[in-house]
């Protein structure tokens, strides 16, 4: 048995006809099968929305379901036999109308039944509802939305578009050639990240009979690069430094996503010390990220001058490296 119409919509059985448009609304948009992708049950729960619209919308339906005359499936109640004040067959009052019922599928509404009573809304003000609220009205019903066999909309399609690492920390734009042959400049935001997923509307496989095409779905493939790397909308890079700038200490140049900046080693730096520079890392809608450099001792090459200063570094070293492993 069907539900009260107006405990489907969400209102008081005084609602004006815009409060009822208005909270049809709201709930359609929250009910609506594309936005509840893993929902089994979201087309159920649509179907019945839309019933309960198309009955409390049209005026003289209204009246007959709170009269109790009709049910809330727009089916005429049980009243008497037939010359007591009752209807052969359960048609409905005022002549032969059916009501008619809309389904929502993959190519957009369809409704099935019999004629449209006068004073209601047609098939139309649903599409005229909805196309603003979903973008799936007028232009995804094709040259003959009712007809008995519906043609498919275009269906989607997925691409990878490898992007350099730098491009992709810095924003740039990419050539993406789709399957039709067409190619389109795809702009790679500032920041963006390995899986990134951006659509393009309308570029996915054309459409039966006028349906439109469906989208495609580029997918970033963020390049490795030799120097940088990412952890979330941070970034890490292993600075090279000389002996020399690791024992003294010292000024030395570090690479970052928008240019060299000057980084102050201190005397003794260790292998593996590890310095933020704040603010960059990648782009992000709550703050950028950071770069964090980690130093790596690079030794010279061997030489006598060398390999005597080994010596008496071994000699005067007090302490083991690897105690306490």
């Amino acid at each position: 048995m069907a539900r009260d119409p107006y405990d489907v919509i969400g209102v008081a059985r005084t609602a004006g006809a815009d409060d009822i448009k208005k909270a049809f609304r709201k709930k359609a948009k929250a009910l609506h099968p594309d936005a509840n992708p893993n929902d089994p049950k979201a087309q159920d729960r649509f179907a019945e929305l839309n019933n309960a619209y198309e009955l409390l919308s049209d005026d003289a339906k209204r009246k007959s379901f709170d009269r109790g005359e009709i049910d809330a499936e727009g089916k005429q109640r049980f009243t008497g036999f037939e010359g007591f004040g009752g209807r052969p067959g359960g048609g409905a009052p005022g002549g032969d109308t059916i009501f008619e019922t809309f389904s929502f599928g993959q190519e957009g509404f369809r409704r099935s039944g019999g004629r449209k009573a006068g004073g209601g809304p047609s098939s139309d003000d649903f599409f005229d509802i909805l196309s603003g609220m979903t973008g799936r009205g007028r232009q995804q019903r094709g040259a003959d939305p009712f007809g008995s066999e519906p043609q498919p909309a275009g269906e989607d399609l997925t691409l990878t578009v490898r992007v350099p690492f730098l491009d992709a920390a810095r924003g740039a734009t990419q050539r993406v050639l789709l399957p039709s042959g067409e190619a389109v400049d795809v702009k790679i935001p500032p920041g963006t990240r390995e899986g990134h997923r951006m659509r393009l509307r309308g570029k996915g496989k054309p459409g039966g009979a006028g349906r439109p095409a469906g989208d495609a779905y580029v997918v970033v493939t963020v390049e490795p690069h030799p120097a940088f790397r990412a952890e979330g909308k941070d970034v890490r890079l292993e600075l090279p430094i000389a002996l020399d700038e690791a024992i003294l200490g010292g000024k030395v140049r570090a690479p970052t996503l928008d240019g060299e900046v000057e980084l102050t080693l201190p005397a003794m730096t260790a292998s593996g010390k590890s310095f933020r520079l704040r603010g960059k890392g990648l782009a992000s809608t709550d703050g950028p990220g950071d770069l964090y450099v980690t130093t790596r001792i690079v030794l010279p090459e061997p030489s006598a001058d060398l390999e005597g200063f080994a010596r008496i570094l071994k000699e005067r070293r007090k302490a083991d490296p690897r105690e306490g492993l």
